[in-house]
Order: structure tokens, then sequence, then C-alpha cells
């Protein structure tokens, strides 16, 4: 009996080591009840809630478990994904650079990074770093170039060139995750060191947030954190989920990991205007900055008829509205199986952390909104028997569009191909990699690291099944003017992408190009092939098209996709060439200029 009240008053000990204000453990006492009735209802695998009140941590509290299987308790330092609650991170450190004059909120951001390529001149002449954090910048998220990919952060900042705008810059928001990956890189490309580092350096160390960290490698070592789970669709099933791992191109708009404790400290700092224990951590303009009004984004709430959150405008990685007459600044982070909130009211100078475990969990929204009532006494507002309603009407309308799938397939079509046609490497600008293979009977396809069966619909229509995790995806194939099938389209993120068929990689080295360098002539006219940047082969003229790989000894252009040239070899060697259109074939001999 004395080693288990030892046992106990260790833990005890170990998770209670906060100043605990009585006041507001007081005021939580109901809203404790709700959320374990809320817990039923919303079949809830866990929650975590800590509140901040005048800079310092003075509640928490676990609702249902950190790891549901093993039934382990959530404390004040139990790991969580913060997902988007990273972007804020970015920001300030983004901030403490324009406080030391090496960048600028306003300046066209292209005047301090060079490197950086946007879509068209037009953006490259105006984008600013705060267009860029406050996603204003008319681009679309385009997620599934970083989702599941191994693209790293430099990569990722190379394919901005070829996010094309939906709609002109500074007149709408519009979420981008890639913007803040970028400006991420950023950092390194002027300080020359990693986010990570300067993140460490500059926030994470002086504020002792001694726990966080950028990794669930490095958060499983420290044993006190979460494991993701959902609910199993159109069941009650609470099924344990895979950590999204993949986000280390993407780390600075969702990477760190972090707990109620050590944000304890983060939200108390801006609260407290960068200062931390005296100290001022984070300058004021600072703080300032990423809170003023950038943009102002679409109110959903008020589009289901609820008025209580009015007037929302976004800053630079957090978000202010006004709630039943007080404000709150906050900001939400979301990924697969784990969802985070961190807001505070400035005005009143209490703060509240929300962690919450489950896709289909009640959200962090209202479970911050009906905290705040409680703590001014204010009359709570139904928000869980709302959700409620919403949760029932949208698995039931997903149980009966999935019944549906088939609705407008056209029975008894075959593919115009045999299966082989269909398979191979297609590669896209911005998304990379996409592979369609056969194992036996069964055609898979994959797009980076995301792996779906895929099967015939119609035609040279063919559909992955539709995953609970990663979705579904259709592929509509195309044939080139050749009659071969050379690329599909798929739609990915706000629209549609084009998968063009890469050619075999050995075409494209020097080796095998240079064989084809040379004079070629008909009549009078002389065509010089030559090789360009080592691997690009050209026909010179004004202006030079690229001859691009297609099949052994076969060449396209990307200007004309029914004109191909083909090599013609005879005894290992180049003889001529013979350009093929519509129109005919003419032989082009190629020039003996050893002579």
């Amino acid at each position: 009996m004395k080693i288990n009240l030892l046992v106990l008053s260790f833990v005890l000990t170990c998770t209670i080591n906060y100043a605990q204000d009585k006041e507001v453990a007081k005021k939580m006492a109901p809203f404790e009840k709700e959320m374990e009735l809320n817990l039923q209802k919303w079949n809830m695998p866990g929650v975590g809630v800590g509140i901040v009140k005048n800079g310092k941590l003075v509640y928490v509290k676990g609702f249902g478990y950190r790891d549901y299987a093993k039934k382990l308790p959530i404390t004040q330092k139990t790991l969580f994904q913060i997902a988007s609650n990273t972007k804020l991170f970015t920001s300030t450190s983004l901030g403490l650079l324009v406080n030391q004059g090496k960048l600028e909120w306003d300046k066209p951001i292209k005047s301090f990074v060079p490197t950086i390529q946007f879509f068209n001149n037009d953006l490259n002449n105006n984008v600013t770093l705060r267009d860029m954090l406050s996603h204003r910048t008319g681009i679309s998220r385009h997620d599934m170039i970083w989702y599941k990919s191994d693209f790293n952060r430099a990569q990722l900042f190379e394919k901005l060139k070829y996010l094309e705008p939906t709609q002109p810059l500074r007149q709408g928001f519009l979420y981008n995750n890639l913007m803040y990956s970028a400006s991420g890189h950023i950092i390194n490309l002027i300080e020359g060191k990693t986010w990570e580092t300067f993140v460490q350096e500059n926030l994470l160390n002086p504020l002792e947030m001694k726990s966080t960290c950028f990794s669930i490698e490095n958060m499983k070592k420290q044993g006190d954190y979460f494991v993701p789970y959902n609910e199993k669709r159109d069941t009650e099933i609470l099924y344990q989920v895979p950590y999204m791992e993949d986000v280390e191109g993407a780390g600075p708009c969702g990477s760190l990991i972090s707990n109620i404790e050590d944000l304890s400290h983060w939200l108390g700092t801006l609260m407290n205007k960068g200062v931390y224990n005296t100290k001022q951590v984070i300058p004021e303009a600072v703080v300032t900055a990423t809170i003023e009004p950038s943009i102002a984004p679409h109110n959903n709430l008020l589009d289901q008829g609820y008025t209580e959150v009015i007037n929302p405008v976004y800053g630079m990685g957090r978000e202010s509205i006004s709630y039943r007459g007080h404000q709150i600044v906050y900001h939400g982070g979301d990924l697969r199986g784990i969802h985070s909130q961190i807001s505070y009211m400035p005005q009143e100078n209490i703060g509240v952390i929300v962690f919450v475990i489950g896709d289909h969990s009640m959200r962090y929204n209202p479970i911050t909104f009906n905290i705040y009532e409680h703590l001014l006494g204010m009359t709570i507002t139904p928000w869980s028997d709302r959700g409620l309603v919403n949760r029932v009407a949208s698995k039931k309308q997903g149980k009966e569009a999935r019944a549906k799938a088939a609705v407008g397939q056209i029975k008894g079509t075959n593919p115009s191909h045999p299966l082989a046609d269909y398979l191979g490497t297609f590669e896209n600008n911005m998304y990379g990699i996409s592979k369609i293979t056969q194992k036996g009977d069964q055609m898979e396809f994959s797009l980076n690291n995301l792996h779906l069966p895929l099967h015939h619909f119609h035609y040279d229509r063919f559909d992955t099944t539709n995953d609970e995790e990663d979705g579904f995806y259709t592929i509509n194939y195309q044939t080139n003017p050749q009659g071969e099938i050379d690329r599909f389209t798929i739609s990915l993120d706000e629209g549609e992408a084009v998968f063009t068929k890469k050619a075999d990689e050995s075409l494209s080295s020097v080796e095998t190009l240079s064989k084809y360098v040379g004079s070629y002539k008909l009549g009078n006219q002389v065509n010089k092939i030559i090789l360009k940047n080592k691997n690009h082969l050209f026909m010179e003229g004004e202006p030079s098209i690229e001859l691009i790989p297609y099949k052994p000894n076969v060449f396209k252009t990307k200007e004309f996709a029914d004109f191909t040239i083909e090599f013609v070899i005879e005894n290992n060697t180049v003889v001529s060439m013979k350009a093929k259109d519509g129109s005919g074939e003419y032989e082009i001999k190629r020039v003996n200029e050893s002579k």
C-alpha cells in the first residue's frame, strides 16, 4: 500500500507541476461534465485542454486518452503535432529578420531573394512577404505537391513558378501551405541555416520549450505522446491511423510537435507583447505585425446562419475574430487524426490551448468557444448539438453517395488499347512522378509515395479505390496523333493536372544523344542537330526546336504533337532522319562532315 501511495505521489508531482487557478477550475467544472458527455456523443478518442491566464499556465485537463488502445492519459507534457499552428513560428521567425533589416514585409520579396520565381512577371514584381504569409497571392493550395512526396524544401521552392494564380493578387484569401514552405526556405537562403535551426535557436530555446521537436521520430523518444485515431468510415469503430510524417519539405507550414506546457510559454509570450520571464524574446513590433489585418477570409459560420462569429481578418500566421463581442486571436492546425488550436482574448488576457484526436471528433473551434463562455460567465452556445446534426447528416450523405459511385458508367465498354499501353511512368512539373504498374491482374496508381489499386471504369477511364485515408482519383487517358497512349488527366487539388508519359531515361543520356548530333540536308536546306545543356537535343533555327525523347531513335517536339523525327541507323551509324507529320514523310540525309 505504501508503494502505491508513493507511485501516486510521483505521478501527481510529474503531471501537475503548474500553479492551478482555483477560480478557473471552478468555472471549468461544468465544462468538464459537458466534455465527458461530448466524448461519448462524438465517439472522441481524446481531447487535451490548457488555459493560460496573465501569461501563466493555470489549468490542464485531459479527456479520454492520448493512446486510445492503451488507455494512457493526456497530460500537460503529452506531445501532439500542432500542424498549421507552426505557421506563426515561421512568420515570427521572418519577423526577426525584418526587425534586423534583412527583409521587409511590404517590398517585393524578389528584391531580397532574387532566386524566387513565381508563375509570371506580374507576381515576380509585386508579391511581398506579407502576401505570402497572409494567403493573398491569388494562388490556391496545391497540397498534393507535398503530400506523401519526398520533395525537399528547395525543390518545393522551385515549384512556385508552376503555380498559376486563380485570382488577382490581394483580391481574396486562398490558403496556401507551399507559401509557408517557401518562406521557411527564405530563412535558409538569408541566414545560411535551416528553418528548424533558426526556430530552435531564436524561439524554442529562449522560450524554454524543451520538449518541442520537429519529427515523429524525436517525439517518440520522449515517451509521452499522442497516437492518432479515426472513426472507421460508416461505422463507430475507432482505429489507429498512421502518423503524417512526410512533412519535411513543407515543415515551416506544419511540422512542429509540442505540448500544453511548452505552448503555454509561447502563448504567454505572445500575450505579453513578446516578453518571456522579463526578457524581450520577440520584438513587440513583430508580435503586432503578425496580428495586423491583411485579408478577410470567408465566414463559413455566417453561411450556416450562426452569428456568434463576425469580422474575421487574417494577419500572418494567425486570425482575429469578434466572438459575441470579444476579440479572439487564434489559429487552427489539422493533420490526419490530430487537430489543434491556440488562441487568446487580448482584452481579457486569457488564452486557450486545445488538442483533439480524431478527424470525426468535435472540432476545436466549438470547444474553444465554449471554454471562453464558461470563463467569462456567458450563456453557453450549443455548438456540440449543432455539430452533431451536421455529423449525422454528413455520414449519411457520404454513405449514400458512395453507393452511387457507378452512376454514369457505360457498361460493356473496353479500353481502346491493350492494358500494357496504359502502364508506365508519367510526369507533371508541379506534382512529380506518377507510375501505373501491374502485378498479376491488379493495376496500381502511384503518385510519389501515394499508392492505390486501379481498375477500369469505362472506355479509357480508370478509377482508384475510394480509400478513406488517401481518397479517390479518376484517371482519363488520352492518345496522341500517332494513336498511342501518351498522357492522362487527373483532378488534383483545385483543378485538372496533365501527366505525360516519360520516355526511358536512357534516351536522354549524353552518350545516346551525341550520336544524333550533326548536319542533315534536304535539297539546299541544311538542318543542324546540336546538344545543349549536356543532354538536351535541339534542331537549330529561329527559334531552335527542342527534340523530346519519345522512343528509341524517335523524338517529338513540344510545339507540334503530330510531328516526329526518326533517326535512321545503318551499321550503328546515323545516316538520315525522317521528319513525319500528317502531310507526309521527308527523309533528310546526314552530311558527312569529315570530308
